[in-house]
């Protein structure tokens, strides 16, 4: 049995349509979308603009969430797709890993519908600060390596399979917090804090966190608690989160986006030296015990307490893998044969010279998957629910 896992703080209902480069390429042409206006930053506030930022993304093989004037728009662009209703957020994915492999844990919700109830594993429980049901979905868009749209000035190459999420989510961005959130924390093993990157008011956050660090004062001394990083919709309102909590900080993960918004600047991931340095410039910037940084090579943790969780890292490659390979559903047997697989060599090489050039640095190559399907959505999440997985069984290990 697991130690007591409590995963916060927002759970999404997602739209995840089935990626399809001809009704893309339509859409393109009937908008007369040119790649010269490419842009993953301009506002999207209708149809046409929210296909330029998707394709701006594409063009580059990058993932990103961004923010839509209204969940219409979305609801619209979805209803041109196959599609499927799936639970997101953070906490929600990295929960429903873990309920995978049989290990319980306790959401924190902001929202709640008939989706929810209907899609949440029956080994997961929950408390929300919702009062009334309310569905506000998240456009999932997941497009493979290789994709081509063409434009009328020229095609686009996706150079890599990834994922961009776009929501105009009311309860997420006001983050309520739920008055049985301190009760639920007085016994957990570990607390996972993750979602104020949808909110937009600074006033706003600043109250929601001095509500969630009144509900803090409840957790254990002992118990770990682990910040997953995402993409902000206010960059700015970064650091305001992590400035708050960092003292209370034991884990600080993000992925290779969120790391190179952090060094501003891009990143070859296969070069030890250049992520060796991005390594360090982020942990300087981020000075807690571990900070953990997940890509499609490599996994790697620096920091004094790092090398407590190289098994974590290693169960966290290992969960990810399997759900890039396998989308939600999987169990032991499937995590056993992603484990068989080979190991990206570029990844083996730099994991080697970043833990030559840090004591304190411990990693995991990626794992090397081929699949013409690959789930590119929660892989940061499902990277979180095996950490935890690993962390849960030590805290149980440990009582």
């Amino acid at each position: 049995m697991s130690g007591r896992l409590v995963l916060g703080l927002g759970g999404t209902v997602d739209y995840e349509i089935r990626w399809d480069a001809a009704v893309v390429g339509a859409l393109a042409a009937e908008h007369d979308v040119r790649r010269a206006e490419l842009s993953t930053t301009a506002p999207i506030d209708d149809e046409r603009s929210l296909l330029v930022a998707i394709l701006a993304f594409v063009d580059r093989g990058v993932g990103g969430e961004r923010f839509a004037a209204s969940s219409d728009i979305l609801e619209r662009f979805a209803a041109r797709f196959e599609a499927v209703v799936t639970l997101g957020g953070t906490g929600v994915r990295a929960g429903i890993a873990l309920a995978n492999l049989g290990i319980p844990s306790t959401q924190h919700l902001v929202s709640i519908d008939d989706n929810v109830r209907r899609l949440m594993p029956p080994i997961i429980d929950w408390v929300c600060s919702a009062t009334d049901d309310t569905l506000d979905p998240h456009l999932i868009v997941q497009y493979p390596a290789g994709s081509v749209v063409h434009l009328a000035d020229g095609d686009v190459v996706a150079p890599a399979a990834n994922r961009v999420i776009v929501a105009n989510d009311r309860p997420n961005r006001e983050m309520a917090i739920a008055a049985e959130l301190g009760g639920e924390l007085a016994d957990a093993d570990a607390f996972l804090i993750s979602g104020f990157n949808t909110m937009q008011d600074a006033a706003l956050l600043e109250h929601r966190l001095d509500e969630l660090q009144t509900a803090m004062v409840r957790l254990p001394a002992r118990a770990l608690v682990y910040y997953e990083d995402a993409g902000f919709y206010r960059r700015e309102f970064a650091a305001i989160v992590r400035d708050r909590l960092l003292a209370r900080i034991d884990v600080y993960g993000m992925n290779e986006d969120e790391l190179q918004e952090y060094v501003r600047r891009d990143i070859d991931l296969t070069d030890p030296v250049d992520v060796a340095d991005a390594l360090d410039q982020a942990h300087r910037l981020i000075p807690v015990p571990a900070l953990v940084v997940h890509t499609r090579f490599w996994s790697i943790a620096v920091g004094p307490g790092a090398a407590r969780h190289r098994a974590a890292v290693d169960a966290a490659v290992r969960v990810s893998a399997t759900r890039y390979r396998l989308g939600d559903v999987f169990d032991g047997d499937d995590l056993a044969e992603t484990a068989r697989l080979p190991r990206h060599p570029d990844g083996e090489r730099v994991v080697a010279a970043v833990q030559a050039h840090r004591p304190d640095a411990v990693g995991v190559a990626a794992v090397v998957v081929t699949t013409d399907a690959p789930t590119t959505i929660g892989l940061g999440d499902s990277f979180v629910g095996g950490f935890l997985s690993a962390v849960g069984a030590s805290a149980s290990a440990d009582a």
